[in-house]
């Protein structure tokens, strides 16, 4: 009897303690997306008392009608292709070169890493200013065409300018986690590959790389949602221009909803990136995963 009532009485202090992170999650998550579901299925424009509903229609004007919305899908989709492959490839460098024996490497990592503490608006106004200003004061100096471009002005440049500020930002993160793998490879193992005659190559892809697989694994995660999701840089550097060519859908949803006031279509096409960048994330866990066990 007596061990009936503490097992009620540790399970009464658990649910207590609990509850309150359960209200908060409730709060903070599970009611907002109840409430994008109900609006994502009503016409409104975020002020009046009762949106009217309309049931799928702003579903099928996303995926039917919308060619703002396909064009900004179609840019996210590079983005992110590009950025996945250039930010970690740059990081597994570095975190190479930055794990061997330099002298200067602490400071390296830190001047690596100190972009990743600003904000991406704040990096995005910096670089504007370098783009329009500095480049042009260089060009005027050193004559070179290369600094005489429209880099925000052209749509192949502006898109080529946001990859470059998005990951001279975020390179330092996936910096850290790859030296972090780096440092929990066991050195016998690279000692025992040296003594074998492997080469730095050999060694890199046949040891290092498929120890870095977990490390692989959360970058990649990492930097999936982040591109996907993508839209401070944006709006700070490009603000969609020039002629909405660097829309992401992340900016074209902010900008249908809070800037057109179509409240229940943001939402619809704020609930289509959930499902997306969820899926998406599924499939990258699964398949990443089964690599990690079989390597």
């Amino acid at each position: 009897m007596k061990n009936r009532s503490r097992k009620l009485s540790e399970k009464f202090e658990f649910g207590l303690f609990t509850l309150p992170v359960l209200i908060c999650v409730a709060v903070a998550f599970y009611i907002p997306f109840v409430l994008t579901v109900r609006y994502s299925l009503t016409k409104w424009n975020g002020i009046s008392k009762n949106p009217e509903f309309i049931g799928l229609d702003n579903f099928k004007q996303i995926f039917t009608g919308d060619a703002n919305f396909s064009a900004a899908s179609w840019f996210t989709v590079k983005y992110a292709i590009l950025y996945i492959i250039l930010v970690n490839v740059i990081a597994i460098v570095l975190a190479v070169i930055l794990d061997s024996k330099l002298k200067s490497k602490s400071f390296l990592r830190a001047a690596f890493f100190i972009p990743y503490i600003l904000s991406l608006v704040i990096v995005g106004f910096i670089w504007k200013f370098i783009f329009m200003q500095g480049f042009e004061s260089l060009g005027n100096s050193t004559g070179w065409a290369f600094f005489g471009k429209s880099w925000l002005g052209e749509p192949g440049l502006a898109f080529i300018s946001v990859l470059f500020v998005s990951i001279w930002q975020s390179v330092g993160f996936y910096l850290v986690i790859y030296i972090a793998g780096l440092q929990s490879i066991p050195d016998d193992m690279k000692e025992a590959a040296v003594m074998d005659g492997a080469g730095p190559f050999r060694r890199f892809f046949s040891i290092t790389l498929p120890l870095l697989a977990p490390s692989i694994t959360i970058s990649v995660f990492m930097a999936l949602t982040n591109s996907i999701k993508v839209f401070d840089v944006i709006l700070s550097l490009t603000g969609g221009g020039p002629g909405g060519t660097t829309y992401s859908v992340a900016y074209d949803i902010y900008r249908d909803t809070f800037q057109n006031n179509l409240y229940g279509y943001g939402t619809a096409k704020a609930l289509v990136l959930f499902v997306a960048v969820l899926i998406i994330t599924v499939i990258q866990l699964t398949i990443f995963k089964r690599r990690e066990v079989e390597s």
